[in-house]
């Protein structure tokens, strides 16, 4: 282990490197500060790094530039499984969904949430795509929400004002952490990317999650979170020269407002195609239609935003309000389909939303438009 200096001591009342994401104290005391050396093996190679006290191993090694395979970066998809070689590991979030792909009597665990008692070597099977690299760096901010809104009945939004600021490309998300609650959660930026001092996030109660419960207790202004990203691969490349389709489910359009707004603001659909699928239940589930519907109106003729309501018609006066918008009935990857057959030329799209809705969405495009899976994007949240 490595004796660290006093600049990795937080100052009083604001949450160290891995506060929050470990549950560990929120400064460290003189013989907490050792940094573990972590030796990573991988079909690359072996790469060492610095982690340190109740600092989880992903984040550790993302921070300091290693391409590390995963998806959600909370415990909940499984794709940054690695297994023990050598040295003492403490275990993280217990109830993590992603431990039930695991076979953890062969030492294997999950880098997002395990943390490091002393010098450790671990062996990672997957695969980090090489696109990891080209995208900002993640650090650690400290964050004061405000901005606190109810958008519908389970359905809010908020900003976080972060410390320091962090840059970020359309279509990424971050991890964000509250005192009490055990565990992260992963949530998109719906705002402009590149650097910011403010994040904005849309968020859903979802029955039994501490954290959305959390922040639909009370109204959390001035309330402080603790924030890892930028996380996700799943961006807008414009380089790539290509249309683009969205298929989102309730919250899940939080990141493609982000990239809506970075290719809106770039004039790329000036010479471009956007087709973008906002799936809710009912017309009372639905929000964003302002900030759509001027996206729609600046881009007349190239981008096309269809809002689908699963379990009936959109009231006429909702239609009228919303003339740059289109309403049809039916789940939002049904409508998809529908709306594009014939129309997946120079194609990339991005999917979120509940699992259900991604599954059926991404078995659409693999199998009626088959598309090439570097031409889908999706993050593993569920």
């Amino acid at each position: 282990m490595t004796k660290r200096g006093l600049a990795s001591v937080a100052p009083e009342g604001a949450p160290s490197n891995n506060a929050g994401f470990a549950g560990g104290r929120t400064t460290l005391t003189y013989a907490d500060r050792l940094s573990m050396k972590i030796t990573v093996q991988t079909k690359a190679g072996a790469r060492t790094f610095d982690c340190d006290p109740n600092e989880k191993l992903l984040y550790a090694g993302l921070r300091q530039g290693l391409a590390l395979p995963y998806e959600c970066g909370t415990g909940t998809c499984g794709t940054c499984k690695a297994r023990t070689v050598s040295g003492p590991l403490k275990p993280g979030w217990r109830a993590a969904p992603g431990r039930s792909y695991l076979k953890e009597d062969r030492g294997e665990f999950l880098l997002c949430q395990e943390t490091a008692a002393g010098d450790c070597t671990v062996h990672v099977p997957g695969h980090a795509p090489a696109e990891i690299a080209s995208l900002p760096r993640p650090a650690y901010h400290t964050g004061t929400l405000g901005a606190y809104a109810r958008l519908t009945s389970d359905v809010v939004s908020f900003t976080l004002a972060v410390d320091p600021g962090m840059n970020f490309v359309s279509g990424q998300f971050a991890v964000c952490a509250v005192p009490g609650v055990e565990g992260g959660r992963a949530y998109s930026m719906v705002n402009d990317p590149g650097q910011t001092q403010t994040l904005e996030f849309v968020v859903k109660a979802k029955p039994g999650g501490k954290l959305s419960e959390w922040i639909f207790a009370a109204n959390r202004d001035r309330t402080r979170m603790r924030v890892f990203g930028p996380l996700g691969r799943a961006v807008f490349r414009p380089e790539e020269n290509k249309n683009i389709l969205c298929i989102a489910g309730g919250s899940g359009i939080a990141g493609m407002m982000s990239i809506l707004a970075d290719a809106g603001g770039a004039g790329y659909f000036a010479g471009h195609r956007g087709h973008v699928f906002f799936g809710v239940r009912t017309a009372a589930d639905v929000f964003y239609l302002d900030r759509l519907g001027a996206f729609a109106a600046a881009c007349p003729g190239n981008l096309e935003i269809a809002v689908a309501l699963s379990e009936g018609p959109a009231p006429e006066a909702l239609k009228a309000r919303h003339p740059a918008l289109r309403f049809q009935t039916g789940f939002v990857h049904a409508v998809a389909a529908a709306a594009m057959a014939g129309k997946y030329e120079n194609i990339v799209a991005f999917v979120a939303g509940p699992p259900p809705m991604v599954d059926g969405a991404l078995r659409m495009l693999i199998m009626e438009a088959r598309l090439s899976a570097k031409d889908i994007r999706y993050d593993k949240f569920g």
